[in-house]
């Protein structure tokens, strides 16, 4: 839906069919018709549709408003790679090795500031107003990306609310002085302290000395746990364990846990238990799970078994808080993707499968803003109320199934109630990044 908003910023949004859960009841999915009165770049009412006529009134004839979504988990620092570095396997080890490789090639300030910039281009151009991004702390890369990301959320102030989250592997953690050091930078940049295990067997260790040294330097913790198929990974029921022994009150996500999904009924419940007794928020990647989960190339002719996602509507009925994310975009890890929040949604509900009934579907539609925005404290709160920001998306859609049955590219952005330009750019601009035309 193409709308046309008045030069002053001074409008109402009429018949605009929003879900409960965006407006206050965060269990209700149903589609509430609405007038939304915007002045001055926030929302001054929210009312029945119907109200007495007022200036400039639009008629949404009940499309569909969402707040601008927010990223919970991202990878800016690898977007667009793809071009260079390809996955020979579709692997996740495949993607591990084929960034190591371009990373210790071609990761100069320049090169991650630029393809930082056209990720968070697009993210904003599809309606995004907050993101955190995990950064490889690989030595020396620590010192090379935290100055990168510093200058991009300052360029990006305003338009796009940037989060940092230092991703070290299993090695680094165990190691104290690598530990320390890393953190320390991490700190400095106002960083989340992260990494990532899945099998391994040191994860009480490595959980212990994370979640100390998050303690001690009062930071929030985000970690890749079990992004595995293996049922003998342990690394989140092992976090779960580190933050209650220690006591650790700051905020805990832990992402992709995909082999909770393949272990026994009984370990699986024990596990979620236990991290909903932590107070740890699960944020799922559903599509890159889906992408490099029980993927088996090596005769090139067996089709999956799983989804590769975690139980996500499990932990959700647990009282564990939950996101959907993006996570890689054309990177090894994932060739697709475009830091689009809706897709995350619509992709989401059909992976997961938390689309039915659909009278409550729609309190899924925090998965992609309320939720994950307060999971990571973000300013932007990404919901609808008086004197909220008025960043909003806009849909032509009317109910769940059209909204979900197309890209709904004619979509219109409002940033501070004002129209934003959507024109995505365009992936020529990185063709000299890549070495050779594709």
């Amino acid at each position: 839906m193409t709308l046309t908003i008045p030069a002053d910023g001074h409008y109402v949004l009429a018949n605009a069919s929003v879900p409960a859960a965006v407006m206050g009841d965060a269990t209700s999915g149903a589609l509430a018709k609405v007038d939304i009165t915007v002045a001055d770049g926030v929302i001054t009412a929210i009312g029945p549709a119907g109200s007495p006529a007022a200036p400039h009134a639009i008629d949404l004839d009940g499309g569909i408003v969402l707040p601008a979504f927010v990223d919970l988990h991202t990878h800016l620092d690898k977007g667009h790679i793809w071009p260079r570095r390809q996955n020979p396997d579709g692997t996740w080890i495949g993607a591990l090795m084929a960034v190591l490789e371009d990373r210790q090639a071609n990761w100069a300030a320049t090169d991650v500031e630029r393809r930082m910039d056209f990720s968070l281009r697009c993210a904003y151009a599809h309606g995004t107003a907050a993101i955190r991004t995990h950064l490889d702390m690989a030595p020396p890369q620590h010192t090379i990306t935290w100055d990168v990301f510093e200058a991009m959320r300052a360029r990006w102030q305003g338009r796009v609310e940037l989060q940092g989250v230092g991703l070290m592997g299993p090695d680094t953690i165990l190691d104290p002085v690598a530990l320390r050091a890393i953190a320390t930078r991490i700190k400095a940049a106002g960083g989340v302290l992260g990494g990532s295990t899945a099998v391994h067997a040191e994860n009480p260790r490595i959980m212990r000395a994370l979640v100390e040294m998050a303690g001690e330097l009062e930071m929030p913790i985000d970690l890749h746990t079990d992004e595995s198929p293996d049922p003998a990974a342990t690394a989140l029921r092992a976090l779960a364990d580190a933050v209650i022994e220690a006591g650790f009150t700051g905020k805990v996500v832990a992402g992709h846990c995909c082999a909770l999904a393949n272990q026994p009924d009984d370990v699986a419940q024990a596990t979620i238990a236990r991290v909903a007794e932590a107070g740890i928020a699960v944020v799922s990647l559903p599509m890159c799970n889906m992408y490099l989960q029980d993927r088996h190339n090596a005769d090139g002719i067996r089709t999956p078994r799983w989804r590769g996602v975690t139980p996500l509507n499990e932990l959700k009925a647990a009282g564990v808080p939950v996101a959907i994310a993006s996570d890689n975009t054309r990177d090894p890890f994932y060739a697709y993707g475009d830091l689009d929040g809706f897709e995350v949604l619509r992709e989401g509900a059909r992976i997961l499968q938390f689309d039915h009934p659909q009278a409550d579907a729609f309190a899924w539609s925090r998965s992609v803003g309320a939720d994950p925005a307060a999971i990571a404290d973000f300013a932007y709160t990404a919901t609808l109320a008086t004197n909220a920001p008025a960043d909003l998306v806009v849909f032509g859609a009317r109910n769940w199934t059209e909204l979900m049955s197309r890209p709904q590219a004619e979509r219109t952005v409002l940033r501070a109630g004002l129209a934003i330009d959507t024109t995505l750019p365009d992936y020529r601009e990185l063709d000299d990044l890549m070495g050779s035309r594709p």
